[in-house]
């Protein structure tokens, strides 16, 4: 039979085995493992305390709590499109993407109450307001202006939250659809305009190129022609040059053998006889030799009729 003392032990070790395993447990729930790129806001008695970063970190039982797991990631919120309306009246609808973290875990906390939809509701306040200033070709043709300044000024606002924007993107901007339907004619008789300009460029170019094929080719031609009226010139003046000094010559035999004055004549009249042989159709014939040449022509008559 178990004695009294027996028992009270057994109990005494009981009792200091769950004592020693709610320590246990006790002391492994505030053991706290930080992960890589977060942030754990601690409080102590509802109070902020501290900021645990990366690591292992052990909080106060019953005094002290986390009160907020933020991840420094990189986060994108893609918000719905959002109507807005362009200085000229024009209602689009536009959605954008924002790309932040947090760069103060304490601020993201207390700093605004739902933060994702804070920021959602100033992307399109902070739009609205620059659409505004804009027409709808200039709200089309603007998207790094509008990405810009919506940076700048989405990243002001929001460092009392302990937020920074890196980068926002106007993702769509859809007009409506008669203002599509415009804008496709307009881009089409643009196309048609151009098509029409490079034709008429290229329709210009080949008449220049023509041209200047008949230009060089008459030139060509003219300097064909030309070269040849020279040639031509060229050897009438070098045949005439051959008569002339065959002519110098048989005078000059002439006055060597002292031939009579009617030798003399009559070698003349043969040279006006090859003279008019040529392309001349006038020809002046010397006084004195005419009445040589009239005797000339009698005596050939006279030898016809003897035969």
């Amino acid at each position: 039979m178990m004695t009294p003392v027996f028992l009270m032990a057994v109990w005494g070790y009981g009792v200091v085995g769950v004592l020693l395993l709610l320590l246990i447990i006790l002391v492994a729930s505030n053991v706290v493992i930080v992960p890589q790129a977060s942030a754990y806001v601690v409080e102590r008695l509802g109070a902020y305390q501290q900021t645990w970063a990366t690591g292992l970190h052990f909080k106060i039982p019953l005094l002290e709590r986390v009160a907020n797991k933020v991840t420094l990631k990189e986060r994108i919120a893609d918000f719905k499109p959002q109507p807005v309306i362009t200085r000229d009246n024009v209602t689009m609808q536009i959605d954008t993407v924002v790309y932040f973290f947090v760069s103060d875990p304490k601020l993201y906390t207390y700093g605004v109450v739902q933060p994702m939809s804070a920021i959602e509701n100033l992307t399109a306040t902070t739009l609205r307001n620059l659409i505004g200033e804009m027409e709808l070709d200039q709200t089309l043709t603007s998207r790094d202006i509008i990405n810009s300044k919506m940076r700048s000024i989405l990243d002001e606002a929001t460092d009392p939250w302990g937020i920074k924007v890196n980068r926002v993107e106007l993702k769509n901007i859809i007009p409506p659809r008669e203002i599509q339907d415009a804008m496709e004619r307009q881009m089409k008789a643009e196309r048609e305009r151009r098509e029409s300009i490079l034709r008429a460029e290229g329709e210009k170019k080949s008449a220049i190129l023509i041209a200047e094929g008949e230009k060089e080719s008459a030139i060509l031609r003219a300097e064909a022609v030309k070269e040849q009226k020279i040639r031509e010139a060229e050897g009438q003046a070098e045949a005439l040059m051959k008569v002339q000094t065959a002519l110098a010559d048989s005078i000059k035999l002439l006055n060597q053998a002292d031939a009579s004055d009617a030798v003399i004549k009559l070698k003349a009249l043969e040279a006006f006889q090859t003279v008019a042989n040529g392309q001349s159709t006038k020809i002046i014939i010397p006084s004195e030799l005419q009445g040589l040449a009239g005797l000339a022509t009698g005596i050939t008559e006279a030898v016809k009729g003897a035969k």
